[in-house]
């Protein structure tokens, strides 16, 4: 700690801060509050047991961590109990009502922010979300005093976003103009938001993730954390300086600081089978690059890092007090300071004699020896044979120095009042402390220094070329960083943390939550449990994983469990959000089945997505750089509860047109009415008549009801019944609003597509012959280099078909329509003014495709319907004949007869043709998905 920081001290030990009231009781001061509920919690202790995801560790370790009420490291006993609080709290202090109207459209603006902020920088965690962009939707969808829930917490990020609500210099620094009255306004001074706190519940299964929630949402008294880190500090250096001195220039008497050390692996040549260390051979010095292939020092053969094997030694191994096997590692490098200088040197005799020394003497404090993961050998899904040779426990990820200078920080902070904080230092202390902390080779021979290496992130990789950081200076200048960027002026009892599955929520009352954020896991794209469990086995509190929403091999957990297990999360934030209220899905994942399944979950929980945007956290992971598949950007998902009378209303009026249409109205309530930015409006995809459809058909599906309309009918009725600007569908008290708003703008940005199947096929045509009708002469070129990714099990019918099937062709009978007349007359300087019976126009418009009005594409819609079911009947009589799957099909026909069955509760035939499909069909068509999964539930399969 620098001296600026350690002049906060008085001479004596100061208290906490006092008196504290918390829960309506008053206590002298916040020791006395931390061990009131601690004794609490270990009362309630036995009933938490019982809740889904209570972390694997014993009673007195999950209590010393917590920090109750407002954090515990198992489920949290008293989150009603604060909700009540802030509900009177928002009757007093804000004057609001229980029954206020609630009214706002989804946030549809794509968010850009990036991760160079030193509170977000503060605690490292997988995928965070930059607190600023979440504030963005939180100010959008709530108001002070309004109760978020983040179901899958993380690092916290959400409750910093609604504290810093209140903060008027982090409001402004999102874009904002803060007004005397508290008024948030945007650049074009439209009102956002009002300033002031929101509370937040963080949620997560990981005691890793809400210790770091706690850490970042909670404040302490800072004077008494500063003058326990000293205290720990000064007897960690005495005892472990010696471990990282080094002489200076050869002479022993001058002695150096290490600041870190880079080791290398040892490798066998197969040729000659002489050992080399890989440092020396493979890394070009000059060029500063690891080679791609190199020189055998002894043979001269030419070799490369698949053709090469791992030296192995074995050694007694302390912690498990048995013969240990494990690839030999030599330190290479070693970069010190002296006299206020850095410098560089290969590691000499005594260098090596020290690190001898350390080997040789036993640790005698505690550190954590278990079992990565609780299995033999292969521990989960992040292992790899060779990458994780010998490494089964948790202490092998470390060398020895590294890990004695933990066990003793342990020790020495274990019985601290600020254990709790302190643990969250040792984590992100060993994040650069591990033999997974990777040396960026161009970087420490160009310029040397710390910042030369670097954990990679999503895995636990293990590289040939290691740096081992002086973990004293490092847990130092974590301490530092926590000082001085943790807010001092959150309020405790704004933010509450629970350790547990998102999967039960008993502690919150239904319907008590006024908006919901998440960035849930995604797949397989990171496995929580595993990554953290080196960090838990420090905490002596583990991830109960049983309930862990991941596609794991080793968790026999697949995709369909995957969804079973997302789903009810989902129905668990359904049933504890307000109804009429928002919840916010942050999307991150390469693989379309994901997307399809976090789409299916969400909408099987009840529900309705309105808007997909973007947010672009400028940064990618490890598997978002060296995929050529992965989403660069992530997707954000709005959806909403739908409020109970419409539900109610759809209920009674299920097996009549009428609950198709009451849907509708209710959707179009939600969506926004119009989405423009300089000079320019895009369509809003919810609008358009099919998009509306599908929004419908899932709804009545997920929900059980029958579908009431055919998509002919519903094309043709929606027009008659709602009026439509622009291909998109409107209330009549939201269309004068866009009609004022359209005469802003000059053009449309179209929709970005990527053309893949019949259905985006035809999207990408609409959009080609709305911007301008022509020849299938004109679109045939650009169509041809548009489905290129058409997938394999894709029958794509021929241009000529998708045409005539979809769209109208003007052939010179009766006056040119209107959509291709008015385009002419816009480009076409000689043809201004003609009528639309003019034979120069008529010439003009001639063999020109065009998309048809509502009423013409209703009539188009039932010939494509017809054409597809008898398509779909085609392949029930092929499955009929033969045991063999479906290779090549129209998935547009599949869909039809689907639906076609699903309105027949004909089930046999959606589950019996859907088994048929290729799996990964099925789970990466949402539609499809659909169908097939609510026919099994109705079979009871």
């Amino acid at each position: 700690m620098d001296e600026k920081q350690l002049s906060l001290l008085d001479d004596h030990e100061q208290a906490d801060n006092g008196p504290v009231v918390c829960l309506g009781m008053t206590f002298k001061n916040d020791e006395e509050r931390r061990e009131y509920f601690r004794n609490e919690l270990r009362k309630k202790l036995p009933e938490l047991k019982k809740i889904e995801g209570f972390p694997i560790g014993d009673d007195e370790d999950i209590i010393a961590l917590s920090d109750p009420p407002y954090y515990t490291a198992c489920p949290n006993p008293w989150i009603n109990d604060f909700i009540e609080e802030w509900e009177r709290e928002k009757k007093e202090k804000y004057g609001r009502d229980e029954n206020e109207e609630y009214h706002r459209e989804p946030f549809a603006t794509d968010v850009s922010e990036g991760k160079s902020d030193k509170l977000y920088k503060l605690h490292s965690y997988h995928t965070k979300v930059p607190h600023k962009a979440i504030a963005r939707y939180i100010l959008h969808y709530t108001k002070p005093g309004d109760i978020v829930l983040d179901g899958f917490a993380g690092s916290g990020m959400t409750g910093v976003a609604t504290q810093l609500s209140s903060d008027r210099e982090f409001i402004k620094s999102l874009g904002y103009r803060v007004e005397e009255d508290g008024k948030i306004l945007d650049e074009s001074n439209q009102y956002i938001s009002e300033i002031g706190a929101r509370k937040s519940i963080l949620i997560d299964l990981s005691p890793t993730a809400s210790l770091i929630s706690s850490n970042y949402n909670h404040s302490i008294n800072k004077n008494v954390f500063i003058k326990e880190a000293q205290e720990v500090m000064i007897k960690l250096k005495e005892k472990c300086s010696w471990m990282f001195q080094t002489s200076h220039g050869g002479d022993t008497k001058l002695i150096g600081y290490v600041n870190y050390t880079v080791w290398s692996e040892v490798f066998i040549c197969p040729y000659c089978s002489k050992e080399f260390v890989f440092w020396n051979e493979a890394v070009d010095k000059e060029k500063m690059v690891v080679k791609d292939t190199f020189n055998c020092p002894n043979c001269q053969a030419k070799l490369s890092k698949k053709s090469i094997e791992k030296l192995t030694e074995t050694y007694y191994d302390e912690g498990l007090k048995q013969i240990t096997k494990q690839p030999k590692r030599v330190p290479v490098l070693i970069n010190y300071s002296f006299n206020g200088e850095r410098y560089d040197k290969t590691p000499d005799e005594s260098d090596l004699e020290l690190l001898k020394k350390i080997d040789q003497e036993p640790i005698n404090e505690w550190y954590p020896t278990n079992l990565m993961m609780n299995k033999e050998g292969k521990w989960g899904d992040t292992w790899r044979a060779g990458t994780h040779l010998g490494i089964t426990h948790v202490h092998h990820f470390f060398n020895k120095r590294t890990l004695k200078v933990m066990s003793e920080f342990y020790s020495l902070i274990r019985n601290k009042k600020y254990y709790f904080v302190f643990q969250n230092i040792l984590r992100g202390s060993i994040s650069y402390s591990t033999k997974m902390v990777k040396v960026n080779v161009p970087r420490l021979l160009s310029k040397g220094g710390i910042f030369s290496f670097g954990a990679v992130t999503g895995t636990l990789y293990i590289p040939s070329l290691n740096g081992e950081r002086n973990l004293i200076d490092a847990i130092e200048s974590k301490i530092n960083s926590y000082i001085k960027y943790v807010n001092g002026n959150f309020q405790n009892n704004n933010v509450v943390v629970s350790t547990q599955s998102t999967g039960k929520l008993q502690q919150i009352k239904s319907e008590s939550i006024d908006y919901v954020f998440v960035d849930p896991p995604f797949g397989s794209n990171l496995m929580y449990s595993e990554l953290n469990f080196i960090y838990e086995g420090w905490m002596k509190v583990f991830t109960n994983n049983k309930t862990e929403a991941i596609i794991n091999n080793e968790q026999n957990k697949t995709i369909i469990d995957y969804l079973e297990l997302i789903t009810q999360c989902f129905k668990e934030i359904f049933r504890v959000l307000k109804p009429g209220r928002w919840m916010t899905v942050e999307f991150s994942n390469s693989q379309s089945s994901v997307w399809n399944t976090i789409q299916e979950a969400i909408q099987k929980a009840g529900f309705i997505i309105a808007n997909v945007s973007v947010l672009d956290k400028k940064q990618g992971s490890f598997k978002a750089v060296t995929s050529t598949t992965a989403v660069k950007q992530d997707l954000v998902i709005s959806a909403y509860k739908p409020k109970t009378e419409h539900v109610e209303k759809m209920r009674q009026e299920q097996n009549t047109e009428e609950s198709a249409w009451t849907f509708v109205r209710q959707h179009l309530e939600q969506l926004p009415v119009f989405i423009g930015h300089k000079g320019e409006a895009q369509i809003i995809a919810e609008r358009t008549p099919r998009i509306l459809f599908d929004r419908m058909v899932a709804y009545h599906v997920q929900n059980g009801l029958p579908v009431p309309i055919s998509s002919a009918e519903f094309q043709a009725k929606v027009a008659q019944r709602f009026p439509m600007r622009d291909g998109m569908v409107f209330l009549e008290s939201q269309v004068a609003e866009y009609d004022k708003k359209r005469t802003l703008v000059k053009e449309f940005v179209q929709m970005s597509l990527f053309v893949t199947d019949e259905t985006s096929a035809i999207e990408w045509l609409r959009q080609q012959l709305l911007k301008k009708p022509q020849t299938r002469q004109d679109l045939h070129p650009n169509f041809m280099k548009e489905i290129q990714h058409i997938a394999k099990h894709e029958k794509l019918p021929e241009l000529d078909d998708l045409l005539e099937q979809n769209f109208l062709k003007y052939e010179g009978d009766g006056p040119v329509p209107d959509q291709i007349a008015s385009y002419l007359r816009r480009n076409y300087k000689d043809l201004r003014g003609l009528e639309n019976d003019d034979p120069q126009l008529k010439e003009k418009a001639m063999n020109r495709w065009y998309v048809p009005d509502p009423n013409k594409q209703a009539d188009l819609e039932k010939l494509r319907e017809k054409a597809l079911l008898r398509e779909f009947e085609g392949y029930v009589e092929e499955l009929s004949k033969s045991k063999k799957k479906l290779k090549q099909f129209r998935t547009e026909a599949i869909r039809a007869g689907f639906k076609k069955a699903w309105s027949e509760k004909d089930y046999e035939t959606i589950v019996k043709v859907g088994a048929r499909l290729p799996e990964n069909v099925i789970q990466e068509d949402d539609k499809l998905l659909m169908y097939y999964d609510n026919a099994q539930i109705r079979l009871g399969m």
